[in-house]
Parts: structure tokens; sequence; C-alpha cells
């Protein structure tokens, strides 16, 4: 391979990784909502509830990695905690989608599993995918709380929610990239406060107090770096 094409590579990398800076960026404008998604959660939890997400293509992954980290460990050894995907079961979703409406193939689901005390957390980089959006239908009418995973401008699933998290980056992958800090964030911030109230802080991958504020310090002047860089334009 030619040390042209190899260049292109390398021009072709940092475009994308300073694209995604930008958005993780501008995405901190979310730092109240993802707080707030945090203790709507938490607030379940203590009720007895449990959390139920869903999502299409990447964002079933997605509903489906943060269910992983609730229900086995993000960072602490702890008891687990209550999650499910409505995205896994596939006798489920292609009986439901072929005898009767793809559409409805999470509704159906929320109608089976959710309770009053429940979250349901719902993504959709458009925040207009249909199944989505029937499925926050239902659960709101099921009195579950909506949090919301969105992108652009946060389209129908916007109004349905009741926490809206909202990446205004325009294109999937970079909504995706927001999405992914947010819920691990979240997963960190439930999965303390879970293992405090159960009598103990947990054992795992937390470092001292020093060098969390020391790695926040750095952070911070990062990224006031990156921001007053010419080079840099925010997206």
């Amino acid at each position: 391979m030619g040390i042209d094409k190899i260049e292109e590579f390398k021009s072709k990398i940092k475009e994308r990784m300073t694209e995604s800076i930008s958005n993780k960026i501008q995405f901190l404008e979310e730092v109240d909502n993802i707080s707030k998604a945090a203790q709507v959660i938490i607030e379940s939890y203590k009720k007895g509830g449990k959390v139920i997400s869903c999502g299409n293509g990447g964002s079933a992954a997605d509903a489906q990695h943060l269910t992983a980290e609730l229900v086995n460990k993000f960072k602490l050894d702890r008891k687990p905690l209550a999650a499910i995907s409505l995205t896994v079961d596939t006798s489920v979703l292609t009986s439901w989608g072929n005898d009767q409406d793809f559409s409805k193939v999470f509704e159906r689901q929320v109608e089976a599993h959710g309770k009053p005390e429940d979250v349901l957390i719902a993504i959709s980089t458009s925040g207009n995918s249909k199944n989505v959006l029937i499925a926050c239908e239902k659960a709101r009418e099921m009195g579950l709380k909506i949090i919301s995973l969105s992108g652009k401008d946060g389209g129908k699933l916007k109004e349905l929610s009741d926490v809206n998290i909202n990446s205004r980056a325009q294109v999937t992958e970079r909504i995706q990239e927001c999405h992914l800090i947010a819920y691990h964030i979240i997963c960190e911030i439930v999965e303390a406060e879970m293992a405090e109230l159960e009598g103990g802080e947990g054992v795992g991958e937390e470092v001292e107090l020093s060098e969390r504020e020391v790695n926040l310090e750095s952070v911070n002047r990062n990224i006031n770096n990156v921001q007053e860089s010419e080079s840099f334009e925010m997206i």
C-alpha cells in the first residue's frame, strides 16, 4: 500500500476523532439530564422496580449493553440490579413481528413486563423510530417513567420522555458514541448509590478521591485547550 494511501487513512482517522471529541464537548450540555436519569433509575430501584430498554440496530446493542452493566456489574462487585432488554428474545420479536405488527414488538413486551415502578429506557438516534415511540406511549399509559437517548433535534421521542438525553450531532455514529458515554456514567452513578444503600460501597475499580480530582483537573484542562484551539470547530 502506497504512502499517499496511508496518509489518507491517518487524515481520516484524525478527522473522525476530532468530530467525536467536538460532539462530546457539546454533549456536556446534557449533564443535568444525565444526572436526572440516574436519579429516576435509583428511585425506581428503591421502590423495587427495574429498568427495561429497547432500540433498533446499534441502539438495540446499546440497550443490551446497558442491561448487562446493570445485571452483572460495571465497576463494583455488588448485588445484581434488575434490568431487561426487549431486543433479545428472538422468538417474541419474530413471532409478533411476523404474525402481528413489527412496529409493536416493544409495546407488547412493555405491556407484558412493565410495572408502574419501572423505568423504560428508549433509544433512537433519530428520535423517531416507530416501534420505540409506540413502546413509550404504552409505558406512559401504564405509569412507567421514560428516559430517552436521542439525536439531532430529539424527534418525537423527546416529547414522550420524562427525561431526554439528546446529542445534537447529525451523524448516527457520533450520536451513538454520546449515548455510550451517557449510559456508562448513569450505570456508574446508579451502581455506586445502590451499593451504598445495600450497606457497603462495593469492591471494584474505584480509585482514590485524590487521584479522581487529579484526573478531573487534567480532563478540564484538555477540554479548555481544545476549545481555545483555532483549528478546532464546534459541530
